[in-house]
């Protein structure tokens, strides 16, 4: 063989191995983190009471939906109180991914031989861009700090304060947060959410049986006393991607299930003044909710009966996630998906192909795929370190 026929060879054996190789080490996905708020004093006995066991063995896990989306991993684990006892969203992750923040509602305290629980007023504030993530500083906020928002512009945050009838108003300057201002509301709020464009708010009246919109002029956030009246008990609100339309997951029975229809309430953002325009009905119980981030899509975690005495007609060993369709101001109750047991939070992933949702009773993650307004169950769950109490990942 000639040496020009030798180099002719080499490189057609080059050439055909090179897409193998490829194929063989395909790059992993980019590292993108979800906060799962992990509840390990509070247990669901058989007859539906909540037993309440010593503290010491929450955390606040740290996990990874980016590298291989349909696996996620645990990747840190921060030893933080953390509790069942509000809605999923007490946490989130500023949307350039550098800070975490979490909202603890309750804390434990000695009750004779037992333990009660009572409002707790304290902010973590967690750097992402250590490894592992770390604990930077811990801050005091208002009585039971509950549902949170952070804008998209990563400078502000907002945290329903049940207890305190008020929302905290925080700034955010790089990895410094700070209290600036409280904003009484006069009724409890559960839930809070930024719309889009950060110049409005939304605040969960959970017992109200209303929707509070709260104006936004750069830190300055007021309270005008404009109220939507939306379905029962809302425990939770979301803002679609366009800011066009809101949506509040109305619980109906104070947080617990009870085995009877209940809805969700549609808010027209664009009207003026903005307004109630629809209820969807769906199953019993919605309680966690979220947005896709990519799409006209949202979802409501119905507990379902899964969190009720065993003995009782509308007990479920599991929880369902409702799934909405938004087309224009029309939004459909497109069908449901079989999760675990006592489901809370849910978590898009960023390009919303993904959704995780948290099985509190299971200590397990759900994993479904997303494709269009449809959404699956692979079979998929990821063991978690206790029960996970609420998630989020970042602000989009």
């Amino acid at each position: 063989m000639t040496p020009w026929m030798l180099r002719c060879a080499l490189l057609t054996l080059t050439a055909i191995a090179t897409p193998l190789a490829t194929a063989g080490t395909m790059p992993s996905g980019k590292p993108e983190y979800m906060l799962v708020g992990i509840d390990t004093k509070v247990v669901f006995g058989d007859d539906g009471v909540p037993q309440l066991l010593p503290p010491g063995n929450d955390v606040v896990a740290i996990v990874d939906i980016g590298t291989d989306p349909a696996n996620p991993k645990v990747v840190a684990r921060l030893p933080l109180m953390n509790s069942v006892f509000g809605p999923p969203t007490n946490l989130m992750i500023t949307p350039d991914g550098t800070l975490g923040l979490v909202a603890n509602s309750m804390d434990w305290v000695a009750d004779g031989a037992n333990w009660k629980s009572v409002p707790d007023n304290k902010l973590y504030v967690i750097d992402l861009t250590t490894d592992p993530p770390a604990l930077l500083e811990t801050l005091a906020i208002g009585k039971q700090p509950s549902g949170l928002s952070i804008n998209r512009a990563g400078n502000l945050a907002l945290v329903a304060n049940r207890a305190d009838n008020s929302v905290s108003v925080l700034s955010i300057q790089g990895k410094s947060v700070k209290l600036i201002d409280t904003v009484a509301i006069g009724e409890q709020v559960a839930a809070v959410a930024f719309t889009p464009d950060g110049k409005r708010a939304l605040a969960a009246k959970f017992p109200g049986h209303k929707v509070a919109l709260l104006d936004v002029d750069g830190q300055k956030v007021t309270y005008g006393k404009r109220d939507f009246p939306v379905g029962l008990w809302p425990y939770n609100v979301g803002i679609l991607a366009d800011g066009k339309l809101a949506v509040t997951a109305d619980n109906g029975n104070s947080g617990r299930s009870d085995g009877h229809a209940d809805t969700v309430s549609i808010i027209d953002l664009e009207a003026s003044p903005p307004r109630v325009i629809d209820k969807v009905v769906v199953n019993e119980s919605p309680e966690g909710l979220t947005v896709s981030p990519t799409a006209p899509l949202a979802v409501a975690i119905l507990l379902g009966g899964s969190d009720g005495p065993k003995k009782e007609w509308f007990y479920n060993r599991n929880g369902k996630v409702a799934v909405l369709k938004f087309d224009g101001k029309k939004v459909t109750l497109t069908g449901e998906v079989t999760v675990g047991a006592v489901p809370e939070g849910a978590v898009f992933s960023p390009d919303g192909k993904w959704l995780y949702v948290g099985n509190y009773a299971d200590k397990t993650l759900s994993v479904l795929r997303v494709d269009g307004d449809r959404i699956t169950d692979t079979g998929k769950t990821v063991a978690l370190p206790g029960s996970p109490a609420s998630m989020r990942g970042r602000g989009q």
